[in-house]
């Protein structure tokens, strides 16, 4: 046998070893807990088969079951690192500072939360030198960067799990979920710090994720069948919010970006929001990016673009501002055509509004709005049909200076966006009418989570769940959160393994 076949050989002997030991220790746990399970079977078996006597045996078997995954993950991490301290490497450097071994190994302050418990984790730490010290630098354990637990407390697993059940459950129901489920008791402080953890590292990665997830469903769209030509559909609201330490409610922002296929229908849609800021500049600057992104990746035929939204302030602002002076990523100097569609229902409230004033009974309003939204809507100049019934009407009443204001505003709301309510052209083109995916965005964003009874946020705390929120429910949780685990830092870690398998060399 040559030299070079023979440290190979060594290696896989010395992994091999180590492995069949810490197999044969984590199965230990099982076997323990082996005489349990037989009597509970044994119990169950033995009595009238009955849903609740079902329901107890099952609920049984899983606390033993994950008591038993407790022990075995207990077992396995603590039998990572070498039984003591003095065989693992006595200097380490992190950060360009050399770092020095403590002779004992440390317990993990409180444990460490896994799917199935709380374990003990005994490792390895190193200290900063006395200068580093002076700078603000820590310990740090090599065993907890390698397992990458997250904010010292919890497994990636668990944090997985806080992270997306954060998004949807209040304080509470995830202490309680936590403590149900896995048997967990955290207090709220440390709940805060991995849903806080878990955050922070998705979100470097939710851009490029969503941007992947919208260009799938460009191709989807572009493969459909149809006479259109596939949309990419942006959309824009805000929604008020309870702020902490504030004493009214300040405007959240929510945008989409949808994608329709060639017959019109949607394939599907990412979400963006933005706590409450002013002028709304960091939603603006990542729907932007985002937008940008997208393009720039396709490769196909252009969509085509259009902008849903009502005509308030922000939305109107970003189309003006922002929309209009796009460039087309593909040819330098071309600006992209957004075609911007003001949202028929929005259009239709003015509607109301007017029959209100033009009409005393009630019968008669309604009837003349339903007859007005059915012309705006389906015929040649809708817009304009209406606004000339209105005018007739007008020009027969007398109304004082209150009626008056408000006829103005809204015939002069229907008038300066009349451009962006050709809503028959739209059908005929099979182009989206209102901007109910982004009011529904605002719902599944902000309402159903951040508006519960009682509740008020601090912009920081708002964030936090923000993320995660938008991760899930633009469907890109599994690959942010894997980018997030694949990108924490990592340091040499030395393994009973490894050391075993140094020295067959050296001697190999």
């Amino acid at each position: 046998m040559t030299q070079s076949s023979v440290l190979p050989v060594a290696l896989a002997t010395a992994v091999l070893a180590e492995l069949q030991a810490i197999l044969a220790l984590s199965s230990q746990p099982c076997r323990c807990l082996r005489e349990q399970v037989e009597t509970l079977t044994a119990r169950f078996l033995s009595q009238p088969i009955t849903p609740l006597g079902t329901r107890d045996f099952e609920n049984a078997l899983r606390q033993i079951l994950d008591e038993c995954g407790r022990r075995v993950a207990e077992a396995v991490y603590n039998h990572i690192e070498p039984p003591t301290p003095q065989e693992a490497p006595k200097h380490l450097e992190r950060h360009g500072q050399d770092h020095c071994r403590k002779n004992q190994k440390s317990p993990t302050r409180g444990g460490i939360a896994t799917l199935f418990g709380t374990i003990d984790l005994r490792r390895c730490l190193y200290e900063p030198l006395q200068e580093a010290r002076d700078v603000g630098q820590r310990s740090f354990a090599p065993l907890e960067l390698c397992l990458g637990l997250v904010a010292h407390n919890a497994t990636p697993a668990l944090a997985e799990r806080v992270g997306q059940l954060s998004s949807k459950h209040t304080q509470q129901e995830m202490l309680d979920l936590l403590h149900r489920d896995h048997h967990i008791h955290w207090s709220t402080e440390v709940l805060r710090q991995v849903a806080a953890a878990v955050s922070a590292g998705i979100a470097a990665y939710l851009r490029a994720a969503q941007n992947r997830r919208v260009l799938q469903w460009l191709a989807q769209a572009q493969a459909s069948r149809g006479r259109h030509r596939p949309t990419l559909a942006v959309g824009r609201d805000g929604i008020m919010l309870p702020i902490r330490y504030e004493p009214t409610y300040k405007e959240g922002a929510v945008a989409t970006l949808s994608v329709l296929d060639r017959r019109g229908r949607r394939v599907g849609t990412v979400y963006l929001g933005e706590m409450p800021e002013a002028l709304q500049t960091t939603l603006s600057g990542e729907l932007t990016a985002l937008v940008q992104g997208v393009l720039a990746g396709w490769d196909g035929p252009l969509p085509r673009l259009v902008y849903v939204t009502d005509a308030g302030h922000h939305p109107t602002t970003y189309f003006q501002d922002i929309l209009t002076a796009m460039e087309n990523p593909r040819r330098a100097g071309e600006r992209l055509h957004w075609q911007w569609i003001v949202d028929f229902y929005h259009a239709a409230t003015y509607l109301t509004k007017l029959a209100k004033v033009l009409f005393s009974q009630e019968g008669t309003r309604q009837a003349w709005a339903r007859r007005m939204r059915r012309l705006l809507r389906d015929k040649e100049r809708g817009v304009f049909r209406v606004l000339h019934s209105a005018a007739q009407h007008h020009s027969k009443m007398v109304l004082d200076q209150k009626e008056e204001k408000a006829y103005r505003a809204a015939y002069n709301y229907l008038l300066t966006h009349s451009q962006a309510m050709a809503y028959n052209k739209y059908q005929r083109a099979g182009l989206p009418l209102g901007s109910g995916v982004t009011e529904a965005g605002c719902k599944v964003v902000f309402t159903q989570r951040f508006k519960e009874s009682g509740m008020t946020w601090s912009r920081e705390g708002g964030e936090v769940i923000l993320r995660l929120r938008l991760a899930v429910l633009s469907g890109v949780w599994e690959e942010v959160y894997q980018a997030f685990l694949n990108h924490l830092p990592l340091v040499p870690l030395a393994t009973p393994a490894s050391l075993s398998a140094q020295t067959d060399a050296k001697v190999a």
